[in-house]
């Protein structure tokens, strides 16, 4: 996908609203960090009480995948959750104005040998990504270390697109945006031996899925991971990332490539993937993105999970 280029178009009144908007939220994230994280989690508390929606899913998805939590432990999680959204709108601001010496100061990189040694043999990567609520600014992180490509779907708005995109790439200055229904294109940079941003953890309907067991629920699981590791020849290295309590910025931790994958059958590599999306969600449920109707998508015949 070519680089995204400003148009005259996007001065029409229209967007001005928006560019304003940018404007200010450009002018808080000069801020301290500290004050940032502070703004985030007041910001977190307000969409707490007035998103209802979303809270209701989040609140759902933390009740089916923590039934031995008590009320009370389920709740104060969710504070938190909602805490680390908030969070998260000012650190995808951060990722895209902070300049790349202040950004960089955040990260604690482990594990990162793993993606140079497959660029080393010519052997592409698949970054096997999970939706926490530091996913953003995460990525711009590794990819300020290491080249990432990524998979992309274009917003709706144009304008907010353009600004989305210039701030993601750059980080990454030979990186490529790839269309997330662009197959073709996906196994060509993996063939070419580059890593590609990934996450398989997302209801994605039941055409390209299999129903596999996540937190002992059946859940629709793209078999997509399978297919790109073993058409693309690519190892597959689980990704996670972290904001540390204590204040210091991130860990991102790049785990060892996945040995034996693809395996015997899509089955059975998407229970491993689901196995290990569960290993790393326990670790850090509070900063995972659990507004999503994970569970959205029923075998047949099996009831609703949402209201």
């Amino acid at each position: 996908m070519d680089r995204p280029q400003f148009s005259p178009a996007f001065l029409h009144p229209r967007f001005w609203l928006l560019w304003l908007g940018l404007g200010l939220l450009w002018l808080v994230v000069q801020l301290p960090y500290a004050a940032l994280l502070a703004l985030g989690r007041l910001g977190g508390a307000a969409m707490l009480r007035l998103a209802g929606s979303r809270r209701r899913i989040a609140a759902r998805n933390l009740e089916l995948c923590f039934p031995h939590l008590s009320e009370s432990e389920r709740k104060a999680l969710l504070k938190a959750n909602f805490a680390s959204m908030g969070i998260a709108f000012f650190e995808m601001a951060m990722s895209w104005w902070w300049s790349r010496e202040r950004l960089a100061r955040l990260a604690h990189i482990e594990g990162i040998e793993h993606l140079q040694q497959a660029q080393a043999q010519g052997q592409g990567v698949i970054l096997m990504a999970l939706h926490f609520t530091t996913l953003e600014i995460g990525a711009a992180l590794l990819g300020q270390r290491h080249t990432i490509d990524g998979m992309y779907r274009q917003h709706k708005n144009p304008v907010f697109d353009y600004v989305q995109r210039r701030g993601r790439e750059r980080h990454n200055r030979d990186a490529t945006a790839i269309e997330r229904e662009d197959v073709r294109a996906m196994l060509k940079v993996l063939r070419a031996g580059r890593a590609i941003w990934y996450a398989p953890d997302q209801d994605y309907g039941a055409k390209q899925s299999l129903f596999v067991p996540l937190f002992g629920i059946p859940a629709a699981t793209v078999t997509a991971t399978s297919k790109f590791a073993r058409l693309g020849r690519a190892r597959v290295v689980p990704f996670t990332q972290e904001r540390l309590a204590d204040g210091s910025g991130y860990r991102l931790t790049l785990h060892p490539p996945l040995a034996d994958f693809p395996g015997e059958s899509e089955e059975a590599d998407c229970a491993r993937i689901n196995a290990w999306v569960e290993q790393a969600v326990s670790q850090l449920p509070q900063q995972y993105l659990w507004a999503h109707r994970r569970f959205k998508t029923r075998p047949p015949g099996a009831p609703k999970l949402y209201s």
